[in-house]
């Protein structure tokens, strides 16, 4: 693929072209887990933002550190955050919105194209403002979630046949519009989403097919001038596994920093398995393996985080079950903590009643900390020993 040599080049008229690519799909790659998850849609507007449940004092002889992120803090990381989605549950609200345990949300849909930009121009933020409203109201950080992607686009940009600098135009103005509503106010972006195939190489889409790999710098580029504070961020899945996909994510940070472009951080989903189920090829990596895929990517001088965590397995749940899924939530936050880079880390939903696995691999589920009831399972105690034990 030919790319330009500076992205002044394309960025001094928003309607300059850029070479498509020419590069072919590279040979197949070993599938470890599940294709993007789909959205659940928007959330309802209109309804009150929930209220935040206080934590509870610590019972007496009790340690201070009770909660996942109040751990988090004492190990000297930023957050630990949810996937949120506002609803008429407020034994959900209460979990989510305890500080000991979450210090951040990401919106879980209100902030994707098909949601933000239904027609091109015609931007709807009702949604989106009920959940950074909610963070800034209660003071925690907000993940905010996504400004590129290959899905839930709405049928505009993806049956639109624009040329390639009417794209990046459109590409531009999205960002624009929906980063720069909120600029100051988003703690992290997820500014490119799931640009990668299993082989490492470029995953087909409007946005590769149409501009070529310079699309990513581009898109961060965007980003950085209408929100100066934020951190940005590539975000993938089966990153996990310190194979051809970690390289390519690599690539990419490599790729906009050849630019010039500021990228802050890799985003690793860590929608995994805790045992061999029809949709992975088996259970999540070994924390040997983890620290190893976070090293790959800090050596480019950028920080990295779990941004959707979910453990699955075959159901029904059993004891036996639990325990292995507890293990695999310990190794994963253990990881992280022994890498210093490491700032954070993402819960995809607290509760296994609103997970989006059963409804996409049937069979499958109870991947979350909190179960159907909305009680700690044994996965919680294993991610907050993994948080207090983990680089020690």
């Amino acid at each position: 693929m030919q790319l330009i040599s500076t992205l002044s080049a394309v960025l001094a008229v928003t309607g300059a072209a850029v070479a498509g690519p020419t590069g072919q799909k590279g040979p197949a790659f070993r599938w470890h887990g599940p294709a993007p998850h789909p959205g659940h849609g928007p959330s309802p507007p209109g309804r009150p933002l929930p209220p935040v449940a206080r934590p509870p004092p610590p019972p007496p002889g009790a340690p201070k550190d009770q909660g996942l992120y109040t751990a988090m803090r004492a190990r000297g990381r930023e957050f630990i955050g949810t996937a949120v989605t506002f609803r008429n549950d407020t034994a959900e609200a209460a979990i989510y919105g305890n500080k000991a345990d979450f210090n951040s949300i990401t919106p879980e849909n209100a902030m994707k194209w098909e949601v933000t930009e239904p027609q091109r121009g015609n931007f709807t933020f009702d949604d989106a403002d009920r959940y950074v409203d909610y963070a800034t109201a209660n003071g925690i950080e907000i993940h905010c979630h996504n400004l590129v992607w290959h899905s839930q686009l709405p049928p505009w940009v993806t049956a639109g046949k624009f040329d390639n600098a009417t794209l990046i135009g459109i590409m531009h103005d999205h960002i624009k519009g929906l980063a720069g509503r909120y600029a100051g106010r988003c703690t992290r972006w997820d500014v490119v989403n799931e640009a990668l195939d299993e082989d490492g190489t470029y995953r087909k889409s409007v946005w590769y097919n149409t501009i070529g790999e310079a699309f990513l710098p581009m898109a961060f580029k965007f980003a950085r001038e209408v929100d100066p504070k934020a951190q940005l961020y590539y975000n993938d899945y089966n990153l996990e596994y310190n194979e051809a996909k970690t390289t390519g994510a690599q690539r990419i940070v490599k790729l906009i920093q050849s630019y010039g472009v500021e990228i802050d951080g890799v985003g690793f989903q860590a929608h995994v398995a805790s045992e061999t189920t029809p949709t992975s090829g088996g259970p999540a990596p070994n924390q040997t393996v983890l620290e190893a895929a976070f090293n790959q990517m800090t050596s480019q001088n950028v920080n990295v985080i779990y941004t959707e965590i979910d453990v699955r397995m075959n159901t029904p749940a059993t004891p036996a079950k639990l325990a292995v899924q507890a293990e695999t939530y310990r190794s994963l936050a253990a990881a992280c903590l022994s890498v210093k880079r490491c700032v954070g880390m993402t819960l995809w939903g607290v509760s296994d009643k609103y997970s989006w696995i059963p409804g996409t691999f049937p069979g499958e589920g109870a991947a979350n900390v909190w179960n159907e009831t909305m009680q700690k399972k044994p996965a919680y105690d294993g991610f907050l020993k993994g948080i207090q034990t983990g680089g020690r």
